[in-house]
């Protein structure tokens, strides 16, 4: 069976809020200008926001750009940030901080993203856009000059030993005159693009984060509506970049998470058990005692800032979003710059492709020179060392962060820089132990439970989307090197050194049926060596009012 194609004028891969607003300002112009382009879309979740996990506090400034009237139109900003708290932690204590102006959320909404991306899709269908979900793009397609042609979905119907099952159905072809790729942090194809067109010939390499994040009921007397609490310190070390988020939504429900920089280097250290250990602060169990959790999920971040956003073009496709990252992270958002850069990215190629005749491996270089004239390439510059200058532990990143915010106002005549995260870590041998505390199931809970609250669900005959590229290397590396840290990073319980009856001959199994499509893996492990590819379209965690 071969593959059907399908034309179109433009494809985007992810229904993020960079493809979806990207999408709708294609469709705007369209009408704008009484023309019109074909847009498709491809969401490898089974729904819109199936996959979306943030904060999520939005700051609307993009929004209002791209849908004026979205209180008309229903959007789902409903709970408005009222009080801003930041907090720094000891183990049995916490200090107020003055709350730094690039935290004020005056103005901002505390939302469900994986709602907001839900409510987009709804407006870039009703405008004609073709949203595919549960079509997971698995390869990038090129022309013979080797420009970018469009991308393929996965097939379907594979089983584990590589063979076609009764149920397997080719996948599909989508040939477009501009393909932007919106996967969102750490996208398999546009890892693939940025080695195959060396787009990081000129940045930092890009850095990251990761945040695990629950959502909980709680009583409504201690139920705040639109309080922000952050804090910083206990129980990371001050050598860990590292903190918490509350925010308090509507209906009696608290978004709850806790973000561990990358870039850590005790391979004892376990992000999971930090924020577990987190929520059993004196100051912050009493928020969830009585109450009840109903969701759980988890996902990387970008935090290279400014000085890692890669090349933005190559012939025939454009990053956007955070495929190609612009987290703001002293402000703790990106969803407003990536809604931004995809609206930048559509304008560029309305003006490209409204003529009809774009040539071949059409290169739009057009978008990163209007998105340098946008406030997005300000902010990210206005903010781009603080950040890096963590290395310098806790209390020296934090008084960096004041003398560039209040003194120099971002204006510093230097640009600090990072450095790959999975290079860090020091040899287990060299650092202390963690001892976490066994969950109590009433405020801290396992992995394994966890995991059951994300949905989480994947195709079980199926080739595996987690790979080695070389089998040796878990146990003779980072077993022997680390203690086998893949236990630990992973917050879903995917990686899991097994031995003999007699404790001896370990080997590594991959749990992954439990991947929650964090990408951790793919980013810290310290050769390399893990290999994260999409799965079946559909597979993977289906995250609600995440």
């Amino acid at each position: 069976m071969e593959r059907e194609a399908m034309e179109c004028d433009v494809v985007i891969v992810g229904a993020g809020p960079a493809g979806l607003s990207a999408a709708i300002k294609l469709k705007q112009l369209c009408t704008e200008n009484g023309t019109d382009l074909s847009v498709v879309v491809l969401e490898k979740g089974a729904e819109v926001g199936a996959h979306i996990l943030s904060g999520a506090v939005i700051e609307p400034r993009a929004l209002n750009e791209l849908i004026p009237d979205w209180k008309d139109k229903g959007a789902p900003l409903v709970t408005e940030a009222r009080e801003d708290r930041f907090l720094y932690l000891t183990k049995r204590s916490s200090f107020r901080l003055p709350t730094p102006p690039q935290m004020n959320n005056h103005g901002n909404y505390i939302v469900s993203l994986g709602n907001v991306c839900r409510w987009l899709g709804q407006q870039a269908e009703e405008l004609g856009v073709e949203i595919y979900p549960g079509f997971a793009a698995s390869e990038v397609l090129f022309h013979e000059d080797g420009s970018v042609k469009g991308v393929a979905t996965g097939d379907m119907g594979i089983g584990k030993d590589g063979e076609k099952t009764a149920n397997y159905q080719p996948g599909m072809e989508l040939h477009a005159k501009l393909t932007l790729f919106g996967e969102g942090c750490r996208g398999s194809l546009s890892q693939e693009l940025m080695a195959r067109f060396d787009l990081r010939a000129e940045s930092d390499p890009q850095t990251y984060a990761i945040g695990i994040k629950e959502l909980w009921e709680v009583d409504p007397e201690k139920h705040h509506p639109g309080r922000i609490v952050h804090t910083v310190g206990w129980p990371v070390t001050g050598d860990v970049y590292g903190g918490s988020f509350l925010y308090h939504l509507e209906e009696n429900q608290v978004a709850v998470g806790f973000v561990v920089g990358l870039d850590y280097t005790n391979p004892h250290l376990s992000p999971f058990e930090e924020f577990q250990r987190f929520k059993q602060h004196p100051d912050i169990r009493p928020t969830f005692e009585g109450g009840r959790r109903i969701a759980y999920g988890a996902r990387a971040l970008n935090e290279g800032g400014f000085q890692a956003i890669p090349k933005l073009t190559f012939p025939g496709g454009v990053l956007i979003g955070c495929s190609a990252g612009f987290l703001n992270v002293p402000k703790i958002k990106g969803s407003h710059n990536a809604m931004k850069s995809g609206m930048t990215a559509a304008e560029a190629a309305f003006d490209a492709l409204r003529g009809g005749d774009a040539p071949m491996g059409l290169e739009l270089t057009t978008y990163p020179e209007k998105l340098k004239q946008t406030w997005v390439w300000e902010e990210l510059h206005q903010v781009r060392n603080i950040r890096p200058a963590f290395r310098l532990g806790l209390l020296g990143g934090i008084g960096y962060s004041a003398l560039d915010t209040y003194v120099l106002r971002g204006r510093a005549p230097w640009t600090l820089h990072h450095h790959p995260d999975h290079e860090s870590l020091k040899p287990a041998a060299h650092c202390p132990t963690i001892d976490y505390p066994k969950p109590d199931g009433e405020v801290s809970f396992d992995r394994l439970s966890s995991v059951f609250l994300s949905n989480t669900n994947h195709e079980e005959n199926q080739p595996a989307h987690l790979t080695l590229r070389d089998a040796s290397v878990p146990v003779e590396h980072n077993l022997r090197l680390y203690d086998a840290p893949e236990q630990r990073y992973c917050p879903a319980g995917v990686y899991e050194i097994v031995r003999d009856d007699h404790g001896g001959n370990p080997r590594l199994q991959i749990n992954a049926q439990n991947c929650v499509h964090c990408k951790t893996c793919d980013i810290k492990d310290p050769t390399q060596n893990i290999h994260w590819v999409v799965p079946e379209g559909g597979g993977g965690p289906v995250y609600p009012n995440m």
